[in-house]
């Protein structure tokens, strides 16, 4: 299964960091690529890119002008990440279930309401309020079984090597 994350309505001078971070959440967790709808922020795209060539992989970012276009024209599955949903708990093997690609869709500033009735699955991670990306992590986690924790990212420049203490990285000189 392919996942892919909708971010919604980013916000450049207030959500440059979270943003940024629920980007890397999306891609350390398991995600394949993601767009992000809102205002356009090529500083953000860059900082993806260059984590990408630094620490490997194929994950893509890409901005969307409409996010309903893109929730309406999705192959596959839509989870929309709540905290009005149904708890992860109980549909998360449902959703696992699904062939083809999957789009998980994070709120921003205020989420539409018309997304609660285009997507397949509105799934909450807890029942109370917290941040987008430990719901995104959470949600990955479960759905790959813990997969991700150990998944390699192919031509990856930088590598941390696990150590007890202190910080220990390989660097390939390609």
């Amino acid at each position: 299964m392919k996942i892919f994350v909708l971010r919604l309505g980013h916000r450049p001078q207030r959500d440059k960091r979270l943003s940024t971070h629920l980007l890397l959440a999306s891609r350390a967790f398991g995600a394949s690529g993601a767009f992000y709808s809102g205002t356009r922020d090529p500083d953000l795209e860059e900082s993806v890119r260059k984590i990408v060539r630094d620490w490997g992989g194929d994950f893509s970012v890409e901005y969307a002008s409409s996010w309903k276009k893109v929730v309406k024209d999705w192959e596959g599955g839509v989870v929309h990440l709540t905290m009005y949903g149904l708890p992860v708990q109980d549909v998360v093997c449902e959703v696992g279930a699904g062939e083809g690609s999957l789009l998980v869709v994070v709120g921003g500033p205020k989420v539409p309401g018309e997304l609660f009735g285009l997507a397949d699955w509105n799934v909450s991670v807890t029942l109370q309020p917290h941040s987008e990306v430990s719901a995104l992590a959470v949600f990955l986690h479960m759905l790959l079984g813990g997969s991700e924790l150990t998944r390699e990212h192919p031509g990856a420049r930088l590598r941390i090597l696990p150590s007890a203490r202190g910080k220990e990285l390989a660097v390939s000189k390609d």
